[in-house]
């Protein structure tokens, strides 16, 4: 499933963690943006990651969930289309 993640934290240590979390699980394209493909089990990890940096009275971070046909509509101008990175055994 493709995720759009977006986030807006005032303070700078807990907005880098969070950075830094979300590099791990997808690409970041965007200022405070990042799209993210995951499974259900990298989901849940990222929620409990997410649980472990945010306080929830002062931090915002939005997941939005984006389904395959609504992904093909998606318009991009200025830069390639999000992809999955695609893996290859030898």
């Amino acid at each position: 499933m493709f995720y759009l993640i977006a986030y807006d934290i005032s303070n700078d240590k807990r907005r880098a963690k969070l950075h830094k979390t979300l590099c791990g699980f997808g690409q970041w394209t965007q200022y405070s943006l990042f799209e993210c493909f995951l499974n259900e089990k990298e989901l849940v990890m990222l929620h409990g990651r997410l649980n472990q940096i945010l306080k929830p009275d002062e931090d915002n971070v939005r997941i939005y969930h984006i389904c395959q046909s609504c992904q093909k509509k998606t318009e991009t101008i200025g830069s390639s289309p999000p992809a999955e990175d695609k893996l290859y055994l030898l």
